[in-house]
């Protein structure tokens, strides 16, 4: 049963609940009956995930060119509730893939760079990661140790990129790095001499994704390597954003899963005689969760409005994704009390969902950083560090 108490969809166009169809029918037939093993086992067919997410369109979805669909704003919003509907490992594919490793190189890349990732990376044959994060550098990435040397016409990296989405099957990893006048960015295929990603194991948070470190021991890059539209921390940061309008959008999804199969689970547990979901605590729940996950749906279309519409804030993006992500994380931990015992069981989504959603909540920037980000802009002053 959904959520919906405010009739959502009829602020929708007919091509938006048209995408948001077809991305559902996909998850169901080819997700949904075996994201539970994934997660389980530690794996998910991420290759293969990508080329039948790439055939149907959703890999960098909202760019335009280069095979990309060039859909709205929107859209690409809805896709990703679909998708982290079934698994946010599962989105974070897409969501890394379209909006950090294509977004980058889409808006900062020479048109040689275009042309030899993009059209490869939308079907899914070519799958990318960002490197940003460090193992010592995480919310602070302007204090990042990795380093960009010149050495003639080519360039040296050197350094270690940490909890990086996908790096294991990437063929391309976009490396953020210190040069001698600031920040660089770099299209750097993995193949490359002197990089290594290994899988980070023993993971109890988005175990249906593919996650890695990345050691990089004096790659030798040529210059054509070389993001040359992105000077400064600016450019990574502007990747951030365009993921983190997907986050807010997709932990409405997990939300969406707890609360759905947490209202059927309730009418149909009987205790003392009735359905549990005729109690008043019961009923008290179920009302708070869904009022606050309409609210979260209403926040993030009028984000996704004002992307479609080029107004969009780091700001606003920031209200989004800390509400929406903080907001889920709760429906589903109290979606785990309703189910009582069988909230731990592996046959129900809510805990998957919650220990998911626990990664959400810290990656693409921790909620206290949003708080300051958005602490900044109402008083004017910057309380980091």
């Amino acid at each position: 049963m959904t959520p919906d108490l405010l009739d959502l969809d009829s602020l929708h166009t007919p091509e938006e609940l048209a995408i948001r169809a077809t991305v559902r029918r996909l998850l169901d037939a080819e997700v949904r009956p075996h994201v539970s093993r994934w997660y389980e086992d530690g794996h998910a067919p991420v290759p293969e995930l990508a080329l039948r997410f790439g055939a149907l369109g959703l890999l960098g979805m909202h760019l335009t060119g280069y095979g990309c669909a060039g859909t709205s704003a929107v859209s690409y919003g809805l896709a990703c509730l679909e998708l982290e509907a079934a698994d946010s490992g599962v989105r974070s594919l897409v969501s890394v893939q379209g909006s950090l490793a294509m977004y980058a190189i889409w808006r900062f890349g020479s048109a040689e760079q275009k042309q030899e990732w993009l059209p490869r990376m939308a079907t899914g044959a070519a799958i990318g990661c960002f490197g940003l994060t460090e193992p010592d550098h995480g919310s602070d990435p302007g204090s990042m140790s990795t380093t960009a040397k010149r050495d003639g016409g080519d360039w040296i990296l050197r350094g270690t990129k940490m909890w990086i989405t996908n790096a294991p099957v990437a063929a391309v990893a976009v490396i953020w790095a210190r040069g001698p006048e600031g920040v660089l960015g770099f299209a750097v295929p993995t193949g490359s001499a002197g990089f290594t990603a290994r899988e980070i194991s023993h993971k109890l948070s988005l175990r249906a994704s593919s996650t890695g470190e990345i050691v990089l021991d004096d790659v030798r890059v040529p210059d054509s390597a070389r993001l040359p539209g992105a000077r400064g921390l600016k450019a990574p940061l502007s990747c951030l954003t365009q993921a983190r309008h997907g986050i807010a959008w997709g932990a409405l999804g997990a939300a969406r899963d707890c609360l759905s199969t947490t209202i059927d689970y309730a009418l149909s547990r009987e205790q003392f005689g009735r359905p549990i979901a005729g109690f008043q605590l019961t009923q008290a729940k179920l009302a708070d969760m869904a009022v606050a996950w309409n609210q979260g749906y209403l926040l993030a279309l009028h984000l996704g409005r004002r992307a479609d519409a080029g107004t969009l804030t780091p700001e606003q993006v920031s209200v989004g994704k800390l509400n929406n992500v903080r907001e889920a994380l709760a429906i589903a931990r109290t979606c785990r009390t309703i189910l009582g015992a069988n909230g731990i069981s592996g046959e129900y989504p809510v805990l998957r969902h919650a220990n998911n959603l626990e990664s959400v909540l810290t990656y693409e920037g921790t909620s206290e950083i949003h708080q300051l980000v958005i602490g900044q802009k109402l008083t004017g002053l910057a309380a980091f560090g």
